[in-house]
Protein backbone atom coordinates (compact mmCIF):
# COMPACT_ATOMS: atom_id res chain seq x y z
CA UNK A 1 0.00 0.00 0.00
CA UNK A 2 3.09 2.64 0.75
CA UNK A 3 4.87 1.77 -2.18
CA UNK A 4 1.54 1.83 -3.88
CA UNK A 5 1.20 5.91 -2.74
CA UNK A 6 4.58 6.52 -3.13
CA UNK A 7 4.53 6.03 -6.53
CA UNK A 8 0.81 7.83 -6.86
CA UNK A 9 2.54 11.01 -5.61
CA UNK A 10 5.66 10.80 -8.09
CA UNK A 11 2.98 10.20 -10.71
CA UNK A 12 1.41 12.95 -10.49
CA UNK A 13 4.24 15.47 -9.90
CA UNK A 14 6.14 14.00 -12.67
CA UNK A 15 2.74 13.94 -14.63
CA UNK A 16 2.85 15.76 -17.69
CA UNK A 17 -0.01 18.92 -18.35
CA UNK A 18 0.06 21.27 -21.05
CA UNK A 19 -0.33 24.92 -20.67
CA UNK A 20 -2.43 26.41 -23.81
CA UNK A 21 -2.81 29.85 -24.69
CA UNK A 22 -6.01 30.58 -26.34
CA UNK A 23 -7.13 34.01 -28.63
CA UNK A 24 -10.34 34.93 -26.44
CA UNK A 25 -12.36 35.90 -29.16
CA UNK A 26 -11.92 32.68 -31.59
CA UNK A 27 -10.17 30.45 -29.54
CA UNK A 28 -6.91 29.92 -31.31
CA UNK A 29 -4.09 28.29 -29.98
CA UNK A 30 -1.17 30.77 -29.80
CA UNK A 31 0.87 29.36 -27.42
CA UNK A 32 1.82 25.71 -25.90
CA UNK A 33 3.64 24.51 -23.21
CA UNK A 34 4.34 21.13 -21.74
CA UNK A 35 4.56 21.59 -18.04
CA UNK A 36 5.06 18.90 -14.81
CA UNK A 37 4.81 19.57 -11.50
CA UNK A 38 8.11 18.68 -10.46
CA UNK A 39 9.50 20.82 -13.30
CA UNK A 40 7.25 23.89 -12.22
CA UNK A 41 9.22 23.55 -8.76
CA UNK A 42 12.61 23.75 -10.35
CA UNK A 43 12.07 26.46 -12.39
CA UNK A 44 10.83 28.29 -9.38
CA UNK A 45 14.01 27.40 -7.24
CA UNK A 46 16.55 27.87 -9.95
CA UNK A 47 14.84 31.42 -10.67
CA UNK A 48 14.93 32.67 -6.96
CA UNK A 49 18.51 31.39 -6.64
CA UNK A 50 19.65 33.77 -9.82
CA UNK A 51 17.61 36.20 -9.42
CA UNK A 52 19.16 36.66 -5.36
CA UNK A 53 22.31 35.79 -6.24
CA UNK A 54 22.21 38.40 -8.96
CA UNK A 55 20.96 40.99 -6.90
CA UNK A 56 24.05 40.32 -4.37
CA UNK A 57 26.56 40.53 -7.09
CA UNK A 58 24.88 44.01 -8.09
CA UNK A 59 25.29 45.30 -4.95
CA UNK A 60 28.70 44.05 -3.83
CA UNK A 61 29.91 44.66 -7.16
CA UNK A 62 28.84 48.14 -7.77
CA UNK A 63 28.80 51.30 -5.83
CA UNK A 64 24.83 50.83 -5.19
CA UNK A 65 26.03 49.00 -1.95
CA UNK A 66 27.04 52.46 -0.33
CA UNK A 67 22.88 53.45 -0.74
CA UNK A 68 22.47 50.83 1.92
CA UNK A 69 21.86 51.85 5.24
CA UNK A 70 24.33 50.91 7.35
CA UNK A 71 26.60 50.67 5.12
CA UNK A 72 29.89 52.55 5.21
CA UNK A 73 31.86 53.61 1.61
CA UNK A 74 35.65 53.14 1.53
CA UNK A 75 36.64 56.53 1.31
CA UNK A 76 34.49 57.26 4.50
CA UNK A 77 36.43 54.55 6.06
CA UNK A 78 39.96 55.58 4.85
CA UNK A 79 38.93 59.59 6.08
CA UNK A 80 37.95 58.52 9.63
CA UNK A 81 40.73 56.44 9.90
CA UNK A 82 42.94 59.55 8.61
CA UNK A 83 41.01 61.72 11.51
CA UNK A 84 41.87 59.60 13.96
CA UNK A 85 45.38 58.92 13.19
CA UNK A 86 46.06 62.70 12.81
CA UNK A 87 44.04 63.47 16.31
CA UNK A 88 46.09 60.60 17.72
CA UNK A 89 49.33 62.97 16.29
CA UNK A 90 47.85 66.17 17.97
CA UNK A 91 47.07 65.08 20.83
CA UNK A 92 50.43 63.68 21.67
CA UNK A 93 51.97 66.86 20.30
CA UNK A 94 50.07 68.98 22.28
CA UNK A 95 51.34 66.60 25.69
CA UNK A 96 55.15 68.17 24.47
CA UNK A 97 54.30 71.07 24.30
CA UNK A 98 53.26 71.55 27.72
CA UNK A 99 55.99 69.41 28.96
CA UNK A 100 57.94 72.27 27.07
CA UNK A 101 56.29 74.87 28.97
CA UNK A 102 57.05 73.55 31.73
CA UNK A 103 60.54 72.49 30.66
CA UNK A 104 60.75 76.40 30.06
CA UNK A 105 59.97 77.03 33.55
CA UNK A 106 62.19 75.35 34.88
CA UNK A 107 65.20 76.53 32.89
CA UNK A 108 63.89 79.73 34.37
CA UNK A 109 63.96 78.71 38.08
CA UNK A 110 67.24 76.99 37.60
CA UNK A 111 65.75 73.58 38.16
CA UNK A 112 66.73 70.38 36.29
CA UNK A 113 64.60 70.12 32.88
CA UNK A 114 62.94 66.24 31.96
CA UNK A 115 63.93 64.72 28.80
CA UNK A 116 61.17 63.89 26.20
CA UNK A 117 60.98 60.78 24.68
CA UNK A 118 58.87 60.89 21.64
CA UNK A 119 56.35 57.95 21.13
CA UNK A 120 56.20 57.47 17.57
CA UNK A 121 54.37 53.61 17.90
CA UNK A 122 51.33 55.52 16.45
CA UNK A 123 53.66 55.33 13.42
CA UNK A 124 53.65 52.02 13.08
CA UNK A 125 50.44 51.34 14.47
CA UNK A 126 48.66 53.16 11.78
CA UNK A 127 50.44 51.22 9.05
CA UNK A 128 49.40 48.11 10.73
CA UNK A 129 45.57 48.98 10.72
CA UNK A 130 45.14 51.56 7.91
CA UNK A 131 45.29 50.36 4.05
CA UNK A 132 45.36 53.80 1.94
CA UNK A 133 44.60 53.30 -1.35
CA UNK A 134 47.27 54.49 -4.04
CA UNK A 135 47.30 57.94 -5.15
CA UNK A 136 48.38 61.25 -4.90
CA UNK A 137 46.56 62.99 -2.12
CA UNK A 138 47.59 59.38 0.58
CA UNK A 139 51.00 59.49 -1.05
CA UNK A 140 51.42 63.12 -0.10
CA UNK A 141 49.30 62.82 3.05
CA UNK A 142 51.40 59.75 4.15
CA UNK A 143 54.87 61.70 3.24
CA UNK A 144 53.54 65.22 5.08
CA UNK A 145 52.84 62.88 8.35
CA UNK A 146 56.00 60.47 8.67
CA UNK A 147 58.64 63.43 7.24
CA UNK A 148 56.69 66.09 10.05
CA UNK A 149 59.43 66.23 12.80
CA UNK A 150 57.22 66.20 16.65
CA UNK A 151 57.68 69.02 18.69
CA UNK A 152 60.80 67.21 20.39
CA UNK A 153 63.21 70.07 23.18
CA UNK A 154 65.84 67.33 22.85
CA UNK A 155 68.01 67.10 19.50
CA UNK A 156 71.37 65.81 18.52
CA UNK A 157 74.00 68.39 19.16
CA UNK A 158 75.09 67.72 15.73
CA UNK A 159 71.93 69.22 14.72
CA UNK A 160 72.27 72.09 17.29
CA UNK A 161 76.13 72.61 16.32
CA UNK A 162 74.72 73.33 12.88
CA UNK A 163 71.87 75.87 13.65
CA UNK A 164 73.76 77.79 16.47
CA UNK A 165 77.45 77.78 15.23
CA UNK A 166 76.41 80.52 12.28
CA UNK A 167 74.67 83.30 14.83
CA UNK A 168 76.63 86.31 15.85
CA UNK A 169 76.58 85.75 19.64
CA UNK A 170 76.85 89.51 21.67
CA UNK A 171 78.41 89.12 24.94
CA UNK A 172 76.22 89.95 27.82
CA UNK A 173 78.63 91.27 30.28
CA UNK A 174 82.59 92.32 30.30
CA UNK A 175 84.00 89.92 32.98
CA UNK A 176 85.70 86.66 33.84
CA UNK A 177 83.87 83.53 33.60
CA UNK A 178 84.87 82.12 37.27
CA UNK A 179 82.74 78.50 36.66
CA UNK A 180 82.19 77.22 33.47
CA UNK A 181 79.23 75.15 32.00
CA UNK A 182 78.76 71.85 33.83
CA UNK A 183 75.57 69.36 32.99
CA UNK A 184 77.00 66.61 35.17
CA UNK A 185 76.86 68.86 38.32
CA UNK A 186 73.46 70.81 37.05
CA UNK A 187 75.40 73.91 36.12
CA UNK A 188 74.00 74.65 33.00
CA UNK A 189 75.72 77.88 32.36
CA UNK A 190 78.65 80.28 33.26
CA UNK A 191 79.13 82.34 35.96
CA UNK A 192 80.81 85.67 34.61
CA UNK A 193 82.02 88.00 37.81
CA UNK A 194 82.04 91.88 35.83
CA UNK A 195 82.17 95.12 37.66
CA UNK A 196 79.78 96.35 40.81
CA UNK A 197 76.63 97.84 38.53
CA UNK A 198 78.02 96.41 34.98
CA UNK A 199 75.35 96.73 32.82
CA UNK A 200 74.03 93.20 31.20
CA UNK A 201 73.19 92.77 27.32
CA UNK A 202 70.96 91.10 24.88
CA UNK A 203 73.06 88.50 23.48
CA UNK A 204 70.82 88.54 20.45
CA UNK A 205 67.61 89.72 18.88
CA UNK A 206 64.57 88.50 20.79
CA UNK A 207 61.66 89.02 22.91
CA UNK A 208 61.67 88.76 26.37
CA UNK A 209 59.66 85.92 27.52
CA UNK A 210 60.23 86.02 31.50
CA UNK A 211 61.14 88.69 33.55
CA UNK A 212 60.74 88.54 37.26
CA UNK A 213 62.05 87.17 40.54
CA UNK A 214 62.18 83.91 42.05
CA UNK A 215 63.65 82.76 45.14
CA UNK A 216 66.46 80.49 44.37
CA UNK A 217 68.33 82.49 41.32
CA UNK A 218 66.73 86.62 42.28
CA UNK A 219 65.76 88.42 39.54
CA UNK A 220 66.07 86.60 36.38
CA UNK A 221 65.27 87.75 32.67
CA UNK A 222 64.81 85.36 29.45
CA UNK A 223 65.29 86.09 26.18
CA UNK A 224 64.05 84.05 23.53
CA UNK A 225 65.54 83.76 20.04
CA UNK A 226 64.68 82.49 16.33
CA UNK A 227 65.64 78.64 15.98
CA UNK A 228 63.84 78.47 19.61
CA UNK A 229 67.24 79.46 21.19
CA UNK A 230 67.14 80.81 24.77
CA UNK A 231 69.11 83.11 26.84
CA UNK A 232 68.97 83.18 30.35
CA UNK A 233 70.81 86.01 32.57
CA UNK A 234 70.23 85.04 36.34
CA UNK A 235 71.29 86.79 40.05
CA UNK A 236 70.61 90.21 38.74
CA UNK A 237 69.58 93.53 41.12
CA UNK A 238 67.63 94.93 38.85
CA UNK A 239 65.57 94.29 35.55
CA UNK A 240 65.22 96.82 32.99
CA UNK A 241 62.92 94.80 30.36
CA UNK A 242 59.87 93.80 31.04
CA UNK A 243 57.66 90.50 29.42
CA UNK A 244 56.87 90.74 25.62
CA UNK A 245 59.58 93.53 24.78
CA UNK A 246 61.47 93.46 22.10
CA UNK A 247 65.15 93.61 22.52
CA UNK A 248 68.18 94.21 20.05
CA UNK A 249 71.73 92.39 20.00
CA UNK A 250 73.78 95.00 23.00
CA UNK A 251 70.26 96.03 24.53
CA UNK A 252 70.68 96.75 28.13
CA UNK A 253 68.38 94.43 29.97
CA UNK A 254 69.59 94.11 33.41
CA UNK A 255 72.39 95.03 36.25
CA UNK A 256 74.71 93.07 37.61
CA UNK A 257 74.26 91.61 41.34
CA UNK A 258 73.52 88.86 43.85
CA UNK A 259 70.25 88.44 43.81
CA UNK A 260 68.25 84.97 45.28
CA UNK A 261 69.46 81.96 47.20
CA UNK A 262 71.59 79.81 44.82
CA UNK A 263 74.23 82.74 44.69
CA UNK A 264 77.39 83.27 46.71
CA UNK A 265 78.62 87.28 45.24
CA UNK A 266 77.64 89.56 42.93
CA UNK A 267 78.14 87.94 39.25
CA UNK A 268 76.14 86.86 36.51
CA UNK A 269 75.34 83.12 35.77
CA UNK A 270 74.46 83.25 32.37
CA UNK A 271 72.91 79.90 30.13
CA UNK A 272 72.01 79.08 26.69
CA UNK A 273 69.34 76.52 25.76
CA UNK A 274 68.53 75.22 22.40
CA UNK A 275 65.55 73.75 21.53
CA UNK A 276 65.35 72.56 25.30
CA UNK A 277 68.99 71.30 25.86
CA UNK A 278 71.52 73.47 27.86
CA UNK A 279 74.53 74.51 25.83
CA UNK A 280 77.90 75.29 26.79
CA UNK A 281 77.90 79.16 25.83
CA UNK A 282 81.37 79.42 26.03
CA UNK A 283 81.62 77.13 22.47
CA UNK A 284 79.79 80.54 20.76
CA UNK A 285 81.12 83.45 22.81
CA UNK A 286 84.23 84.76 23.46
CA UNK A 287 84.37 86.10 27.17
Amino acid sequence: MKNKNERSFWQKWKAKYRLVILNSENFEERLSFKLSRIGVFLSVVFSIIILVGGTASVIALTPIREYIPGYTSSDIKRQVMTLEFLSDSLLIELEQNKRYLGNIKNIVSGMPVEKLEVDTSYKNKIKDEIVFSKNIEDSMLRVQIESEEQFNVFNKPSQQNEQVQNLLFFKPVEGMVIEGFNSEKNHYGVDIVAKDNATIKSTLDGVVMFSSWTSETGNVIAIIHANQLISVYKHNSVLLKKEGEKVRAGDYIAIIGNSGKWTSGPHLHFELWHKGEAINPQKYILF
